[in-house]
């Protein structure tokens, strides 16, 4: 048995904050896997970061194990683990065939269990809610692959959704990946300017569409767009009619006369469930299409294949996240953000079942995600560490809310979580509760630092370093060091990584996006501090938004850990200019709560504030009042476009409006921009 971590008597207890107890060790994952290792291979180790060396070492052996502790079914079997230990030209599993979708619908046994449990949001105060259980996902993945065999879908043709995050997106997704196509889904909120420019690039033959959606209480028409975008894709031979709240609406959309459109319960009515065959592909065969954000120019088509996910997505899920039999998984997410895959990939493990909501995170309030966790007996859920920030800003009390006593993870992603959302998850939501932190993107559609049930948790730290990936931090004269900030990088293949761009043929922008930094190195975009090998880690905010006062680098979340803890602000961003042509400065922008003002006092105790707790080169030049900070759909702060846009670069080629959640908000930093100097002022 590996040793528990979990002591640490040399942290004072304000540090630690769970720890896990040996029956929960008996019970996890890892236990078993470590079991495993010991029978099987003769292997024992001592402590996570012996473990963590040996699966980035021996990268054949580790991934090789995933393959067998999982029993990962191959039809044709590989002929190597790893053709290179070169990170840009390494190949997994050459020679061997297998089916993403055949994993998740292989557990014929328990076909009686829920495998989707749905809810949407409220309706004049009506929720709708589905259960659809194993036999039954079984059932509609069959009926709609069949049909898309009909409408002459083959391995390699694309599959566009248009689609919220609702049960028929899954079904269309796992149908798609039966037969080998590729899938690719846009969220609904998207305009069809944004929707071309993701699925111009790959021309798919049939798309499956909402037609209206609801969000924030407000019902949204998308049949324009629905028209708009069809009419934009060439190669388009069919549209699928998701109804949603559309309920028995039969009017068809006015689309080109060569689409032929249809609704998705005339493809779910055959006769006879027919059967559903799973077409074996090769190891890296494309699964599905993923986007970058795409506000700063046109999104990447980023393309993974069936075999990295699938192991990268046991690996991650049964071991670090440790979701087993009977448990509810539920990541709350867009569709179009990669953690609504990283939710999907739940149905790999027996017995677990995902919690899909289609709605916004705070109509009518802050509470409803608690309520909804409450409701199903959700034993792990996720979410973004902005989420969490604010319901602690709400006051939020998740505790009394609901009987939580399933709840067993909270899991936080899309920004640092700050110490303070750390206490406030144990003093608000559970004592007993693994908060797992964790960081990733969508480029590798996982996380490469991972929570652990087998380790503390601390404050404001992320467990670990997931297992397989060989995670550093670097400095500029690429030193890895420990202890200190420093680039991100990976310096060992991973088979999640992606397997190419689409339309990238000669692969520049691959290599451009990964490769420029450090040659022959990936560089990820954020910055990093390690504890020790394979030990816990911090996040600091993207390295292109780096902060440089006097020479020294500074991430921005340790400016949020500090200025959103005053109960005044609600929200801040930083941007250093330096570099912008202009006097180099430090500025500081913050939206206030109701009821205050940024008056002399309050300017003084953010000062003093970022003085005491950070250091004088924390103080910024000018702190500004703005009614909003700029995200991304996924929630993300707008640090480098801003700071691009202050730079005084043309609002359209910094960002594309289309992707900001609120776009209204830049309206405050355009106006600022066409100022001729900056004031420093608040």
């Amino acid at each position: 048995m590996l040793r528990m971590d979990s002591t640490y008597p040399s942290l004072p207890p304000v540090d630690l904050l769970w720890q896990p107890d040996p029956k929960s060790v008996a019970m996890c994952n890892f236990s078993r896997y470590l079991d495993w290792l010991k029978e099987k291979r003769g292997l024992q180790f001592t402590d996570y970061a012996s473990l963590w060396k040996w699966s980035v070492t021996n990268l054949e052996a580790f991934w090789e194990s995933i393959v067998e502790f999982y029993e990962v079914r191959f039809h044709h079997p590989y002929e190597r683990v790893l053709t290179s230990h070169s990170i840009r030209s390494a190949h997994w599993f050459p020679g061997a065939t297998l089916n993403y979708a055949e994993h998740i619908l292989r557990n014929t046994d328990q076909e009686s269990q829920p495998a989707i449990l749905f809810q949407s949001e409220a309706v004049d105060g009506w929720i709708h809610e589905e259960k659809i259980s194993r036999e039954e996902l079984r059932r509609r993945v069959a009926a709609v692959s069949s049909w898309l065999r009909r409408a002459g879908v083959q391995p390699g043709d694309r599959v566009a959704g248009y689609l919220p995050n609702i049960p028929e997106t899954v079904v269309a997704f796992l149908a798609c990946a039966s037969i080998g196509a590729i899938w690719s889904n846009c969220p609904v909120e998207l305009s069809s300017r944004s929707v071309l420019d993701r699925l111009v690039q790959i021309a798919p033959k049939v798309i499956f569409s909402i037609r209206q959606y609801r969000y924030g209480g407000k019902i949204h028409d998308r049949r324009n767009i629905l028209a708009e975008i069809c009419a934009g894709l060439p190669g388009l031979e069919y549209c699928v009619l998701v109804s949603g709240l559309d309920g028995n609406d039969r009017e068809l959309p006015s689309l080109r006369e060569e689409i032929k459109a249809t609704f998705w319960e005339d493809v779910l009515a055959a006769p006879e469930i027919p059967e559903l065959i799973f077409t074996p592909v090769p190891f890296e065969h494309p699964l599905w299409i993923l986007y970058s954000s795409g506000t700063t120019g046109s999104p990447k088509a980023i393309v993974h294949g069936h075999g990295g996910i699938l192991l990268e997505h046991l690996k991650a899920l049964s071991l670090h996240l440790d979701l087993r039999d009977n448990d509810r998984f539920f990541w709350y997410t867009t569709s179009g953000w990669m953690m609504w895959n990283f939710l999907v990939s739940g149905l790999l493990l027996p017995g677990v079942t995902i919690v899909l909501y289609d709605g916004s995170p705070k109509y009518p309030d802050f509470r409803v995600l608690w309520e909804l966790v409450a409701r199903h007996g959700v034993t792990y859920f996720g979410t973004s560490a902005p989420y969490l920030m604010a319901c602690r800003k709400e006051g939020i009390v998740p505790s009394k809310h609901g009987d939580l006593g399933p709840l067993r993870s909270l899991g936080s992603t899309g920004a640092p979580l700050l110490p303070e959302g750390f206490t406030w998850a144990y003093e608000q939501v559970k004592q007993n509760l693994l908060l797992g932190s964790i960081s990733g993107g969508t480029d590798v559609c996982t996380a490469f630092v991972l929570s652990n049930p087998l380790l503390p948790v601390r404050m404001g730290k992320i467990q670990c370093l997931g297992l397989g990936a060989k995670i550093e931090s670097w400095t500029d004269d690429r030193q890895s060091v420990f202890g200190q900030v420093g680039e991100l990088v990976l310096t060992a293949p991973f088979p999640s990584m992606p397997i190419f761009f689409w339309n990238d043929p000669e692969r520049r922008r691959f290599h451009a996006s990964y490769f420029e930094t450090y040659p022959g190195v990936w560089c990820h975009g954020d910055w990093i501090e390690i504890e020790s090998p394979g030990g816990a880690c911090v996040i600091h905010g993207r390295s292109d938004a780096t902060l440089n006062r006097g020479g020294v680098r500074m991430g921005s979340a340790e400016f949020y850990s500090i200025v959103e803890n005053l109960p005044e602000i609600a929200e801040a961003l930083v941007i250093d200019n330096s570099g912008l042509g202009r006097e180099d400065q430090l500025l500081l922008f913050v939206v206030l709560r109701a009821g205050y003002q940024l008056d002399d006092p309050l300017l003084s105790r953010i000062k003093q504030q970022l003085r005491s707790e950070g250091s004088p080169r924390h103080v910024p030049d000018a702190i500004y009042q703005v009614p909003e900070i700029p995200h991304t759909l996924n929630g993300k702060k707008l640090e480098v476009p801003i700071k691009r846009l202050l730079a005084g670069s043309p609002v359209e080629q910094v960002v594309n409006r289309d992707t900001v959640a609120n776009p209204a908000a830049l309206e405050y930093f355009v106006d600022l921009a066409h100022q001729s100097a900056l004031p420093l002022s608040a």
